[in-house]
């Protein structure tokens, strides 16, 4: 199916460019997780939160315009994105305005952080810093993970453990005394919380495998070595379907060992669902047949954090 490369100025920023289906929930699922253990061990902080989802949202935002600029630098005939290739010859689209984009969101992201930053200690700069770097990271720089098939652990680790562990800081910190001359309060993240993460980041990192299965013949041609170019899709589905069973096989484990009660296996409900998504990775392998399932793994995402939060909550 040939796909229209006439869009709107709108279209082309919101749904080539900010991509909302793929990037809200990514950044709404573990704040979800971290609000709630955070209610649960009384220290719940809503201002503190919503800044830290944002700032946590503009971040990653921020690494995807990354991605984006770099590829039309490096790429400037590139055939997977042939909508933002026009709306650059147009003019409706220019890499002076990408940029400025991009210190806009890591701008607007370091302003949240300042705030956090006040009201929760140094620990604060040690989470912002470390993802804002994992951002800019992913694409850019002398090493780009994502173009060297290391992104899967980045996501893993920034997007599960470090967003819910960060989330969760910025609310305990505070009920603890930290201040910007206390330095980092490790009680503020104890391992309960990080292990939390776990399924969270699982999920995450699925929708980064989907994208580079689906995505596997445009990056060979672009010289990336994702892990579906150097191993293969039969390996990247290995990858998923492995992921999956960790983001499942969690559950018992904090109910029996952690003493989360059983309501914490609630997320049990979305496996239907889940099961639906992984008969799609295993099945198709067209780039148009796959489109529909980055928004699918979306959507399990928020669905199994949304079970979990509500679990934790119980």
């Amino acid at each position: 199916m040939e796909r229209s490369l006439e869009l709107s100025t709108r279209e082309v920023w919101v749904r080539k460019l900010v991509y909302p289906a793929h990037t809200l929930p990514t950044a709404v699922a573990p704040a979800l997780v971290a609000a709630a253990v955070a209610w649960r061990r009384e220290v719940f902080d809503p201002g503190a939160a919503v800044i830290a989802l944002l700032a946590g949202w503009l971040i990653q935002l921020g690494g995807v315009l990354v991605d984006n600029f770099e590829n039309l630098v490096t790429e400037p005939d590139d055939r997977e994105h042939p909508e933002l290739v026009h709306a650059l010859e147009t003019g409706q689209l220019t890499l002076a305005g990408l940029r400025a984009a991009i210190y806009a969101c890591y701008a607007s992201a370091l302003i949240a952080g300042a705030y956090l930053l006040d009201i929760a200690g140094l620990g604060v700069l040690l989470i912002g810093t470390a993802s804002l770097a994992a951002s800019w990271a992913y694409s850019a720089g002398p090493f780009p993970f994502g173009r060297h098939g290391l992104a899967d652990p980045l996501f893993f680790v920034f997007f599960g453990i470090v967003s819910v562990g960060g989330i969760y800081y910025v609310q305990a910190a505070p009920a603890l005394g930290a201040t910007l001359s206390s330095g980092i309060v490790p009680e503020a993240l104890p391992l309960s919380v990080l292990l939390l993460g776990i399924p969270v980041g699982a999920l995450i990192t699925n929708i980064l495998v989907i994208d580079d299965i689906r995505d596997r013949e445009f990056d060979v041609v672009k010289g990336k070595r994702t892990i579906a170019v150097r191993y293969g899709p039969q390996w990247s589905r290995r990858e998923f379907m492995a992921l999956l069973a960790v983001a499942y096989a969690s559950l018992p484990v904090f109910w029996i060992a952690l003493g989360f009660g059983a309501w914490v296996l609630l997320p049990l409900l979305s496996v239907g669902y889940a099961a639906s998504l992984a008969r799609d990775v295993a099945t198709k392998s067209t780039y148009e047949a796959l489109l529909p399932t980055t928004p699918k793994a979306g959507r399990l995402l928020l669905a199994y954090c949304a079970l979990l939060a509500t679990g934790l909550l119980l």
